[in-house]
């Protein structure tokens, strides 16, 4: 198992950490800001540089995105693409407590963190955040650049687009598909399918701003 170099040393920096050394892996150390080169995230993990060292590690450890998505996931598509075309290897990382079927798949540079649960059938795409408490039933579908947020149900053959942010505490009924570039705030109960972009909140979930 190849050391660790995560690339953003914010607050969900600290929750990776957290779940990559539970999960047995090393950390080399954290990329971020110049301005922040030399402080600790948390004791004894440093900023060692920013994210044009990337190539310099390519060689020397797998790379994880560790800037959260709240409503825009922008800047984790472009880390993620910089690390690919550097050459580099994004990790994929399951939390020691959470629970992945073996029946499911998970793409690169996916963290599925603490006490989570992915069933038989599901599959993860890239550069997803899987948060702490999470259920993914059977055969969902959660697209690449996706976060889904803490205590999130997903029922079973859900399908869930590109970009898509789902806040803490929803739940998504069976069947229901998301489309691209959607956000669903925290506590919302999405009862049927969804697809023009923009943001929803309640029960049922309803467009509250559509994008410009």
């Amino acid at each position: 198992m190849r050391p660790l170099i995560l690339i953003g040393g914010g607050g969900h920096c600290k929750s990776v950490i957290e779940v990559a050394e539970s999960a047995g892996y090393s950390i080399l150390g954290i990329l971020d800001m110049l301005e922040d080169v030399g402080n600790e995230v948390l004791p004894g993990h440093k900023i060692i540089g920013t994210d044009d060292d990337i190539p310099a590690y390519v060689y020397k450890a797998e790379f994880v995105i560790t800037i959260g998505f709240i409503k825009n996931p922008t800047i984790r598509i472009k880390l993620f693409n910089k690390v690919k075309e550097a050459g580099g290897k994004l990790a994929t990382v399951v939390a020691s407590t959470a629970y992945v079927s073996k029946y499911a798949t998970i793409g690169e540079g996916t963290v599925v963190m603490h006490n989570a649960f992915v069933n038989a059938g599901a599959q993860i795409g890239n550069n997803v955040i899987i948060n702490t408490f999470v259920n993914i039933e059977h055969d969902a579908y959660i697209s690449d650049q996706c976060h889904i947020s803490t205590g999130t149900m997903v029922n079973g053959d859900c399908k869930i687009g590109e970009r898509v942010f789902i806040g803490s505490q929803s739940v998504l009924a069976n069947c229901i598909s998301i489309g691209e570039d959607i956000v669903v705030g925290s506590g919302s109960v999405v009862r049927k399918s969804i697809s023009e972009k923009g943001i929803y909140a309640g029960n049922p979930a309803i467009i509250k701003v559509r994008a410009k």
